[in-house]
């Protein structure tokens, strides 16, 4: 079976690190024989601002619903973005607090603190680049940006996280070093699709 991969760039610029990691991750999927679908974060337009969107995904900009749609369609997701001040860039954080809402992402239940994972089957990779030397990240703040990932977005709606890879530093890497992330990234596409 063909497996679906929705490809989201998290990088609210255009030209980054990030979009060649996720060529290569898709180059590698797609020769596999995965179905792709992507979305880069810089040419999405949406309100940024949360306050009174509560109700149904109807709701949603088209730029949102198509983000829904693409992570309703996956089998397989795949995030790249950059690790800024501990964290996914601004405009990214607000696609999640947006689009992974209450009925689509999750649903509490009405009694207790439990919830219903509504995104449960499907898989997700993801890389984050950062200046941080990932061991630095480990060390002294114990992975803030991969734990969060990890088990507050994908875990908390049931997307079982397959690798979440930090890629740094970038700020000191040379043209051997990138070419190796870029690499790893496209093997990394491979196996989700095979």
């Amino acid at each position: 079976m063909t497996k679906r991969v929705f490809i989201w760039v998290a990088h609210p610029r255009q030209s980054s690190l990030c979009a060649a990691i996720a060529d290569a991750y898709e180059a590698g999927a797609r020769a596999q024989g995965a179905e792709i679908r992507r979305m880069d974060l810089n040419e999405m337009s949406f309100d940024m601002e949360i306050a009174g969107k509560t109700g149904p995904a109807g709701e949603l900009e088209p730029d949102l619903a198509a983000w829904q749609d693409n992570v309703a369609w996956a089998d397989h997701l795949f995030v790249v973005h950059p690790y800024w001040w501990g964290a996914m860039p601004t405009k990214a954080k607000a696609v999640l607090d947006r689009a992974l809402s209450s009925g689509f992402a999750y649903k509490y239940r009405a009694r207790g603190v439990a919830w219903d994972k509504l995104l449960s089957g499907r898989t997700a990779d993801a890389v984050i680049t950062s200046d941080t030397p990932p061991w630095i990240d480990t060390l002294l703040y114990r992975q803030p940006g991969r734990r969060v990932l990890r088990n507050q977005v994908l875990a908390f709606c049931g997307i079982k996280p397959r690798k979440i890879l930090q890629f740094g530093s970038v700020k000191l890497a040379d043209e051997k070093k990138i070419a190796g992330w870029i690499g790893r990234a496209r093997a990394l596409g491979e196996r989700a699709a095979a």
